[in-house]
């Protein structure tokens, strides 16, 4: 290894670069935090992360000077690879493929379809008819799978790079166990550096500077603002004189946004998911369908719920429709909401109306209209549809103690 040292306002910034093949490599990705440990200090003999041998001394502008115990840093990808035998990158995502599973990112006009190794289309569905008015299926796109391990192969992103050309992002788990795609740890490596020959325990200039911040950071007397209805991670700003909502890194419009909701919650912007020869629509306040589009024979749907407030609320009394979460400030927020929907189709096995809970999650994440539509059937047609977005975050706080959302105000 080899240190590089340099000086600003008698402080030192570290950069460090790693030997490989002969030739130095530098980089940023590596974070070091420098510690001042007392004279006390020793070194753990165990771990092999450090050599008494390793240190350079430092000498600061006002002459301070420090013994700075360096550590010794490896490449723990390249023996991850080394080691690893598992499945490759196709084999790993080969049951993607083989389920016939698709995915989904709704936006405002457009929806966008991914079902994983047939196509990629791009469709605008009617709200009245529900019928599909505008097709288009996307020939040149660069599909990207990045590891996530919390995901449900949902699609992060889609731009178009150049004209008719597009990259689509899908995050899936199926990939992390391989070395190559996991999400890289950036653990801090300490420096620790003790005073010598009569020196302070940490440099002058540095608790100076350590003072002037906290000076800088003291509360002001400022009266206080008052907080509009959006959560910790859906903060309102100012862009170009037009209030936007920013969620993680991503921002969109307000307007957009709330006509997004409004449509939802009226039930003429349906949202659809399913993997494999079944597919799920749900329509908010409306039905829950299961259907099968076939070329020959047309779209064949099974009714497995529709509303109905009176049934909704008697079951809200016997069941939770509502439940919480408190989050780390003392804040209690919706956690999830619970909807019935009844008087479904007559199910073949029990001879009664099929029946669905619908779940309605709260779903961080860096794409704000992405959804996530899956259905499980605990009982013999009797199911839970769970519905997981962005979107759904801004609206679960509305909940009435029946679970019935209302616009946010």
């Amino acid at each position: 290894m080899r240190v590089s040292w340099r000086w600003f306002l008698g402080l030192f910034w570290v950069g460090l670069s790693a030997t490989r093949a002969g030739s130095p490599v530098i980089s940023d990705e590596i974070p070091f935090k420098i510690r001042w440990p007392g004279a006390d200090f020793t070194l753990s003999t165990s771990g092999g992360l450090y050599k008494e041998d390793n240190y350079v001394i430092m000498t600061t502008a006002e002459k301070e000077k420090y013994k700075c115990l360096l550590p010794s840093l490896s490449s723990n990808q390249e023996d991850d690879m080394k080691e690893y035998s598992g499945p490759s990158p196709a084999e790993l995502l080969e049951p993607l493929f083989k389920q016939s599973s698709c995915s989904y990112r709704i936006e405002s006009y457009w929806t966008y379809e991914v079902c994983h190794g047939k196509h990629v289309r791009q469709y605008h569905e009617d709200k009245e008819t529900g019928q599909v008015k505008s097709l288009f299926m996307m020939y040149a796109v660069c599909l990207l799978y990045v590891c996530h391990p919390e995901a449900k192969h949902e699609i992060l992103t889609i731009a178009e790079v150049t004209t008719c050309q597009y990259e689509v992002v899908v995050l899936t788990p199926l990939l992390c166990p391989h070395p190559k795609y996991r999400s890289k740890s950036s653990p801090v490596n300490d420096i620790f550096c003790q005073a010598l020959g009569g020196s302070p325990l940490r440099p002058q200039s540095l608790s100076q500077l350590d003072r002037e911040q906290e000076e800088l950071l003291k509360p002001e007397d400022t009266p206080p603002v008052k907080e509009e209805a959006y959560t910790s991670t859906h903060k309102p700003l100012t862009v170009g004189g037009q209030a936007q909502v920013t969620v993680g890194t991503t921002h969109i419009s307000r307007l957009t946004d709330e006509q997004l909701i409004k449509e939802f919650l009226s039930g003429s912007y349906c949202l659809h998911g399913g993997v494999g020869w079944w597919k799920y629509e749900f329509c908010y306040g409306k039905h829950v369908h299961q259907y099968h589009e076939d070329k020959e024979q047309g779209k064949n749907i099974v009714v497995v719920g529709s509303w109905n407030t009176e049934d909704h609320i008697n079951w809200a009394k016997k069941n939770v429709a509502r439940s919480y979460h408190l989050k780390d400030d003392g804040v209690q927020k919706v956690k999830v909401v619970s909807h019935f929907y009844g008087h479904g189709d007559v199910c073949d096995l029990t001879g009664k109306p099929r029946q669905v809970i619908v779940k309605l999650k709260c779903k961080e994440s860096e794409s704000p209209h992405a959804v996530t539509v899956y259905m499980l059937e605990p009982q013999t047609c009797q199911y839970v549809l769970g519905v997981e977005s962005p979107v759904i975050c801004k609206i679960l706080d509305t909940a009435d103690e029946n679970g019935l959302l209302s616009i946010p105000s």
